[in-house]
């Protein structure tokens, strides 16, 4: 079940938060917080929400048994690498072990038959929370939940738990047990909601439409594909990513507001950075911090001289694309990244400096844009082929009918998708928002669209998606 299905909108969510308004206690609603959150989970593979049982269970004895023994290292040290070495183990397991095996096979001819585990949905999300619950419990943070029921509720919110963002147990704390939600906060709960709603049903699956016929699986049509319809594909598979993910996390925000949980920002409007640092700084938020904080900071960051800097900015980049996919194309995105960023660290950074801003920002563009194709593919020898075909090199010309009436017909969508990537439909209705006083027909404005505005955009999605069943979901693979 995905956010962007009328099932989830008009029957498990509106049900949902129909059940948890008439209870009345922050206890009672948080035991429907975690029966909606189970059954969600469960409505993706039943089996597998015994392991989210589980993993919620290590970090929960783990976290205690640290606070318990917090007075001898050895002790507290040792339950802080088991909880964590249990969780390690276990999604490696699932989402790397038949990857190993395959390179092992390559290298010595077995095992003969490689194992088919099926990746449960979400892991790599909440295990990353569940272990940065038990390493701020280690270094004294937070204080440790002594009950188990809602250790489980912070991993699995339903808003957020298959697909991020990583929500740190320190920042949501004390609004698992104190949170009051307040009025204006639901309202702005369900303005983002269908933001990202619309942001996904009307813009992400258009652009995920448009990439795909472009950028076909199979290989022969793939060869066939005019140069400048690769160039094509690939623009809308940079716009589809963003959007997809994105409006997720929108849609997560939003849902969390309505019931009084603030979660963080999660992106920033990262194409329009000027830098490749920034673009990190401002895509998937969440998973970089989480990778600073408890990867490259604890490695020794930038404090052990430039040596040390490059080697653990290659740990936490290898670790980054590998944390994306069991496939050597993620680690090579990541490799792709760590290279820019040790560049711009080194050298780039004063050079741009130099430079006017359009040129740093069209610079950025231009990696992000090359290393999305790397991102696709997980078969190596297709990047080969996308990077020849885009020059026109596999006999496949640079232009075809199909390519330019395709373009013609979504051109003005286009150009709306990229705008929806800028903040400046939001800079606009800030700068509406100043002027309400001082300019009445703003003020009048602005109530229209606070009240109509979730409404419309409630309506354009749902029209999106009634009968409309391609509704795919990129980060459901990670």
């Amino acid at each position: 079940m995905v956010f962007s299905s009328l099932l989830f909108i008009y029957l498990f969510f509106a049900l949902t938060m129909f059940v948890y308004c008439y209870v009345g206690t922050i206890q009672k609603k948080n035991v429907v917080l975690l029966v909606a959150s189970l059954i969600f989970y469960a409505w993706g593979g039943p089996k597998y929400l015994l392991l989210l049982l589980l993993m919620a269970l290590i970090s929960w004895f783990f976290a205690i048994q640290i606070h318990h023994f917090r007075k001898s290292t050895v002790v507290k040290r040792g339950c802080l690498v088991i909880g964590i070495g249990l969780q390690l183990a276990l999604l490696g397991y699932f989402k790397y072990a038949g990857f190993i095996l395959e390179n092992v096979k390559r290298i010595t001819g077995v095992p003969e038959v490689i194992p088919e585990i099926v990746l449960p949905i979400g892991i790599s999300f909440y295990t990353f929370q569940l272990i940065s619950y038990v390493v701020d419990v280690y270094r004294g943070e937070v204080a440790p939940q002594r009950k188990y029921w809602l250790v489980l509720l912070y991993c699995s919110l339903f808003h957020q738990c298959i697909a991020g963002p990583i929500v740190r147990y320190k920042d949501v704390a004390r609004e698992i047990e104190h949170r009051r939600p307040k009025i204006p906060e639901m309202g702005r709960g369900i303005n983002r909601f269908t933001i990202g709603l619309v942001k996904k049903a009307v813009f992400a699956n258009s652009c995920a439409q448009i990439a795909d016929t472009m950028l076909p699986e199979a290989i022969i049509p793939f060869n066939s594909v005019p140069a400048l319809g690769l160039w094509l594909g690939a623009l809308m598979y940079m716009l589809q990513i963003y959007l997809d993910f994105s409006a997720y996390s929108d849609m997560a925000i939003g849902m969390g507001l309505m019931v009084g949980f603030h979660y963080k920002e999660n992106f920033n409007y990262p194409y329009i950075s000027d830098t490749v640092t920034e673009f990190w700084r401002r895509w998937h938020i969440s998973l970089s911090s989480f990778f600073r904080d408890y990867v490259y900071i604890p490695l020794g960051g930038n404090r052990k001289g430039a040596g040390r800097t490059i080697f653990n900015l290659f740990i936490v980049w290898a670790l980054t694309g590998l944390w994306h996919g069991a496939s050597w194309n993620f680690v090579l995105w990541g490799l792709y990244y760590f290279v820019f960023l040790v560049l711009e660290k080194r050298v780039l950074l004063d050079k741009l400096k130099n430079l006017p801003k359009a040129a740093g920002h069209i610079y950025t563009l231009v990696v992000v844009y090359f290393g999305w194709i790397i991102f696709k593919f997980t078969d190596l020898s297709r990047i080969g082929l996308m990077l020849k075909g885009m020059l026109g090199l596999n006999h496949n010309g640079f232009m075809n009918m199909e390519v330019a009436v395709t373009f013609k017909n979504n051109i003005f969508f286009i150009i709306v998708a990229v705008i929806a990537c800028t903040p400046l439909a939001a800079n606009g209705y800030k700068w509406m928002c100043r002027r309400c006083k001082t300019v009445v027909l703003f003020k009048y404005l602005r109530r229209v669209i606070e009240v109509a505005g979730p409404v419309v955009l409630l309506l354009l999605a749902t029209m999106a998606l009634v009968g409309n069943s391609y509704n795919p979901f990129l980060y459901f693979q990670f």
